[in-house]
């Protein structure tokens, strides 16, 4: 679906839906499969209609089928994974753009460990699947180090303490000395490493969760907006540009290129642009700056995060906008490379790209029963790879089963997310987190 209020000269965004092709990026240079799928063209009955091919709706879809409901059909009008599920960092770790302490602060303990906990089930269903699947979006490689700008262990070991004795994790404080010969920065302290996190291709793996979906019956449509809802009544009817479904349940999935078909919905969801860039690879140069092989993000309101990828290259992520996309993306990606590794001056970039994300203002996932018989499983920006395999599984189930688990997420409703001037709030956020960096540095 188009999103009105992506940013400005966002690669390929603004074009109509048909036919687009995936945003040229290190994921769409290294596809293991690029078979495009056939558009609607005509009308089909399903069990349930998903609307969004992103993980969100392909991790819903799979879930559904592993239980036995098969008739289901997901409609993307784009590619599947053409948005934030195929554009990201690639990073694989439990919990939600929301910090668990915030958790507490909303539901309690106990809520939120159980919320906490279904995205750590998830990242074992993650696991499960990609090798049962044989899903081509390895190496799989392990460990998500958050390092820190500030000179500030103790901080570091309480929260290491407290998320261990509450959340059951097994993070580890990583000194300085330990940081510095592994990431060669002089911006860097301590850090906070979890083991059990993992960076891999994002795309392929989306594009696996797909594949993995039809082999069990699921039937997905690409270059296919939903364009009208007829959403009363037992049967729900879904209208295309050149096709219509009818379905007993509707599921909602898009999230940051989402359109006006649901306005309470789109209202909720607030699109927020974010930069990632691909260097050339850089030989036995890399080690010079980076020796270590993990998932690494800092701990600024605003963070880069970055991983080096096995032919020597660095992918390196960071920025958000809300209102223009930056001017001369490859000069400033680098240019905040080089903020923390200027022994790098010279490397040049091979490719950058911009992707658009949903986000709430709770900044929780949108996971709720709308109606009977019709569901929204949206809102992951920016800390999507496992929480999306968690809201899929939690609709699934409820939808398969009965579970009712998803009403662990009442508290995290549909909230204005400032209409038509929100992404000039966003903005203003993100240059006074900016400023915060800044004054706490």
């Amino acid at each position: 679906m188009r999103n009105p209020a992506s940013p400005r000269g966002a690669a390929s965004d603004n074009l109509p839906a048909m036919n687009q092709t995936y945003v040229d990026s290190y994921y769409s240079r290294t596809l293991a499969d690029d078979r495009r799928r056939p558009a609607l063209n005509g009308e089909v009955s399903a069990d349930i209609c998903i609307i969004g091919g992103g993980m969100a709706g392909l991790a819903t879809a799979l879930g559904l089928a592993e239980r036995g409901i098969t008739n289901v059909v997901v409609l993307e009008s784009r590619q599947v994974g053409y948005g934030a599920s195929g554009r990201n960092g690639g990073f694989v770790s439990p919990g939600y753009s929301r910090s668990p302490a915030a958790l507490i602060d909303t539901v309690g303990v106990e809520k939120a460990k159980s919320l906490y906990g279904l995205t750590v089930e998830a990242m074992e269903v993650i696991r499960r699947r990609i090798a049962q699947y044989a899903m081509p979006c390895g190496p799989l490689v392990p460990g998500k180090l958050n390092i820190s700008w500030f000179d500030r262990p103790k901080e570091l070991k309480r929260n290491i303490a407290f998320m261990n004795e509450t959340f059951g994790t097994a993070l580890e404080f990583w000194p300085r000395a330990k940081i510095r010969e592994l990431y060669l920065s002089k911006r860097y302290y301590d850090a906070v490493y979890n083991p059990n996190s993992f960076h891999f291709h994002s795309l392929n793996f989306t594009r696996g969760t797909a594949a993995a979906a039809e082999s069990l019956g699921v039937r997905i449509f690409e270059d296919t907006e939903a364009t009208g809802l007829d959403l009363k009544g037992d049967v729900k009817r879904i209208t295309t540009p050149q096709g219509v479904v009818t379905a007993n349940q509707v599921v909602f999935c898009a999230s940051g290129y989402m359109g006006w078909l649901l306005p309470r919905l789109r209202l909720s969801i607030l699109p927020i642009g974010t930069y990632v860039m691909l260097t050339e690879p850089l030989g036995d140069r890399l080690k010079t700056a980076i020796r270590g092989n993990h998932a690494v993000a800092d701990n600024r309101f605003a963070p880069d995060y970055y991983r080096a990828l096995p032919d020597t290259s660095i992918l390196w992520g960071g920025r958000i906008s809300a209102v223009t996309q930056p001017k001369n993306l490859d000069a400033l990606m680098m240019g905040d490379l080089l903020k923390v590794y200027p022994q790098l001056a010279g490397v040049k970039p091979a490719v950058s790209w911009p992707g658009t994300m949903g986000y709430t203002t709770h900044k929780m996932p949108l996971i709720a029963q709308m109606q009977p018989g019709v569901w929204v499983n949206t809102g992951f920006g920016g800390h999507g790879m496992c929480s999306t395999t968690a809201g899929g599984e939690t609709v699934a189930k409820a939808i398969a089963e009965g579970d009712q688990t998803y009403r662990l997420f009442e508290a995290f409703g549909l909230t204005m997310a400032g209409g038509p001037v929100g992404p000039l709030v966003a903005q203003g956020v993100y240059w006074y987190w900016q400023l915060r960096d800044r004054l706490k540095r």
